[in-house]
């Protein structure tokens, strides 16, 4: 039997559409964030960092970025591991096939190494999700799930809904069905970016779930609201704002990406060969926005691998300095 997933599309819904298409059409145009590595690091890193914290991940963005350097982090062993199982995930995702179980296995197999003894396959047991103490969503039994997913699977391939509509949809059932004992909302996030990715190249860096993480609340309060009334309405509207308002950060970005170069190249003239202060180092660029300095300056200079901690150990220690890589 053919299975429909039940969804109603909005007067809002068309609009998101309308103006993300339009978005998109302006920033492939330009071409730059496309072909820009830098930029699709730095994304790929909010990526995993966000989508981690909202599974309640303690470590920082700049301790995700050691960890992804290959740096030695202090912090609880489990964060790490979920730091670095999802970089090697995000590291093949873009070659895998969204529509084959088998490459869900796979991802969920590296995503979920030494996490769980259920790594790599469906769960043999009823799982419910909490909120606290309150069970706010019973999965369906355990034997359903196989079909199901192969069904969602199959609508995903064949339905004539919109892309967008369709990852969305894709979603929500899939974090409604819970078909792993652990790794839902990492796996379910992570396969809707694929689903995109095959549509247009631009979502397989787009880090959406920066966006997903600052508005969790509603992330959650949205499901129970589609689970109630058994449509996925408000979720597609709600992820396709999110997708919306993560492009317009894109684009805003892409304006200043030819400066960042700019203020690397000046924040290194700034330096000598002995390690320098965050303070010390605004000063001697003439910034005095903290975050500007950080976002502008630091953070480039350090993914491009021109600058490093002293402290890599303890990225926000009182006594981190900053020196420029040995070449």
């Amino acid at each position: 039997m053919t299975y429909n997933p039940p969804y109603t599309i909005t007067e809002k819904t068309v609009t998101l559409i309308a103006d993300i298409m339009e978005l998109i059409t302006k920033i492939a145009m330009s071409e730059k964030v496309e072909i820009n590595p830098k930029l699709r690091r730095i994304y790929r890193i909010k990526t995993i960092q966000a989508s981690l914290a909202i599974e309640n991940n303690s470590l920082s963005i700049d301790q995700v970025t050691a960890i992804v350097n290959g740096k030695r982090v202090l912090g609880p062993g489990q964060d790490i591991k979920e730091v670095q199982n999802a970089y090697e995930a995000y590291e093949i995702l873009l070659t895998l096939d969204p529509y084959d179980i088998n490459s869900l296995f796979t991802a969920h197999k590296i995503l979920m190494n030494d996490l769980t003894k259920e790594a790599g396959r469906f769960r043999n047991g009823n799982v419910g999700v909490f909120a606290g103490e309150q069970l706010v969503h019973m999965a369906p039994p355990a034997h359903l799930v196989p079909e199901q997913v192969k069904a969602l699977i199959q609508w995903v391939m064949s339905s004539e809904a919109h892309p967008l509509v369709k990852s969305c949809v894709f979603h929500y059932e899939f974090e409604f069905i819970h078909p792993f004992s652990d790794g839902n909302g990492r796996m379910g996030r992570m396969w809707q970016t694929l689903i995109l990715y095959k549509w247009k190249k631009i979502f397989g860096w787009l880090p959406v779930e920066s966006l997903i993480k600052e508005r969790q609340d509603q992330y959650y309060e949205v499901l129970g609201i589609c689970d109630k009334s058994a449509d996925s309405g408000k979720f597609i509207e709600f992820l396709l704002q999110a997708i919306y308002d993560t492009l317009c950060d894109l684009g805003q970005t892409e304006q200043v990406c030819v400066q960042v170069t700019e203020q690397v190249l000046k924040l290194l003239e700034a330096m000598e060969n002995e390690p320098l202060s965050t303070s010390e180092l605004m000063e001697r660029v003439g910034i005095k926005h903290r975050p500007t300095f950080r976002n502008n300056y630091l953070l480039p200079a350090m993914e491009k691998g021109m600058v490093e901690m002293t402290i890599p150990d303890k990225p926000n220690s009182s006594k981190q300095k900053y020196i420029k890589t040995k070449s």
